[in-house]
């Protein structure tokens, strides 16, 4: 059985999946690839991926559909890549439950960074503290950090790993004020790029799993206008 961590990269250029697959195997992982939408959506179903790397433009079927379709089996990270780089398709890439978005042409060293930052957001929740708990209980919500599993009342309520990272971010630190380069530096791991939007569409989604379960629960993420975002229980 393989040990790596494994890939699938889903592109229908060769020259790029054999980048992309050159720069993953270089820094320890394995690497699975798939030129068109179905092919990728049948591997990524029924192989167990650490990160999809996706791009949009695909034949058979489009990369969206592809998203949408893992998302409702799956939380596996996805990283979308794709020239579409405009603010609509960014914005609707993170709608579509993608965890990062990366715009060709690209840097393949900070693709490789940002994998392993999802690697290590999925894998562990600790952001360099010793003194956390590992179960956070609110009325109606408990977040269990060790089993990544969020229960609100007495339904489960199932995150992507970076909307999970959010909240457990935020609920470690309740009342506290988040603005977005905040969380982009310790929930995404970006110091010195990321385009603060992703923070707006991830709470947003965040929001509206919550809410299907209970609205008093959603209301814990609260808007700090003009600032960013906090995590407040009221009741």
């Amino acid at each position: 059985m393989d040990q790596l961590p494994r890939i699938l990269v889903v592109d229908d250029e060769e020259r790029i999946r054999r980048l992309v697959r050159m720069y993953l195997e270089r820094s320890g992982f394995a690497v699975d690839e798939a030129e068109d939408g179905q092919t990728a959506l049948d591997k990524a179903l029924h192989e167990p991926y650490a990160v999809i790397i996706l791009d949009l433009m695909l034949p058979e079927l489009d990369g969206r559909d592809v998203c949408a379709q893992i998302r409702q089996h799956q939380d596996t990270p996805i990283i979308i890549l794709t020239a579409a780089g405009d603010e609509m398709n960014r914005i609707h890439g993170f709608e579509l439950g993608a965890d990062d978005y990366v715009v060709k042409p690209f840097s393949p060293r900070e693709l490789i960074m940002r994998v392993k930052a999802l690697l290590k957001r999925a894998g562990e929740v600790e952001f360099n503290r010793t003194d956390l708990q590992q179960v956070l209980t609110f009325p109606g919500l408990s977040v269990h950090i060790d089993a990544r599993r969020v229960e609100v009342g007495d339904r489960e309520v199932n995150l992507t790993p970076k909307e999970f990272d959010l909240l457990v971010y935020m609920a470690q630190r309740p009342d506290k004020v988040f603005n977005r380069e905040e969380l982009l530096r310790d929930v995404w791991n970006y110091q010195f790029y990321g385009d603060q939007r992703t923070v707006d569409t991830h709470i947003k989604r965040l929001r509206e799993k919550l809410g299907q379960a209970s609205e008093e629960v959603s209301r814990y993420i609260v808007t700090v206008w003009g600032v960013g975002y906090k995590f407040e229980v009221t009741s």
